[in-house]
């Protein structure tokens, strides 16, 4: 697996986007957010849970308890990314989201649909805590903020899972794994990432320093729940 071990490590990356930027080249603000989500962001994009999932040793009842509350999520990320749409800068930007959420509620809901008759999954599932938490999150960045702070949960929910899936070499046996991965690590869904934190880079670099700082928040706050939502499906497991 291609992810650096990096678990442990504290950020200390400057607190202002204009500091960070001052000994850079070509400072990008979706750079400034990933190094402040430490430890978080490595312990999201290289935990138990992806690391089982590479060596394909990954347990079903784990997966499925996932793949469940992941699911329960999934109806507030399609209504976020509608709320980005509305909110988009430009007919280009909207044809973007437009195509994802396409993408979400045909080609993925197909793959959820399949993999709960295979795993004997619910998907009526109640939602966790961590589920609740991160459904109030987006919800609250799309009634309380503009498409900056809508791009601040999108970004960092998609990136982590772009990050995980294209540093994982093999393909497990069962479909709902490596799909699983390749829903994640396919050409137009790394293309749709980049062009997500593009769209971040130029709303954030123009906030004033106080808007950066509450997209900063929403973005570590994003990264924290990735890592607890990795975790949750073990349960009363203590290795994370």
């Amino acid at each position: 697996m291609a992810v650096a071990r990096r678990r442990g490590l504290m950020s200390d990356t400057s607190d202002t986007f204009a500091a960070y930027a001052t000994d850079r080249a070509e400072p990008r603000f979706t750079d400034w957010l990933r190094e402040r989500s430490e430890p978080d962001w490595t312990a999201a994009v290289d935990g138990r849970f992806v690391r089982e999932l590479d060596a394909d040793r990954i347990d079903d009842d784990v997966f499925r308890r996932y793949l469940e509350q992941d699911y329960a999520f999934v109806e507030t990320l399609t209504g976020t990314f509608g709320h980005a749409l509305a909110e988009a800068p430009s007919m280009v930007a909207k044809g973007r989201l437009a195509d994802f959420l396409g993408t979400l509620t045909s080609e993925e809901n197909d793959y959820f649909e399949r993999s709960f008759e295979a795993l004997d999954g619910d998907a009526d599932a109640d939602p966790d805590a961590t589920t609740r938490a991160f459904t109030d999150l987006l919800e609250r960045a799309g009634r309380q903020g503009g498409y900056a702070e809508t791009l601040a949960v999108l970004v960092p929910a998609e990136w982590v899972y772009e990050t995980w899936a294209t540093g994982i070499d093999g393909r497990p046996e069962a479909f709902y794994l490596g799909e699983w991965i390749d829903l994640h690590a396919n050409p137009a869904f790394v293309d749709f990432v980049s062009w997500l934190r593009g769209e971040l880079d130029r709303e954030g670099a123009a906030a004033s320093p106080r808007r950066q700082r509450r997209l900063d928040t929403l973005f570590r706050r994003t990264v924290e729940l990735e890592r607890n939502f990795f975790a949750a499906g073990y349960e009363n497991d203590s290795e994370t």
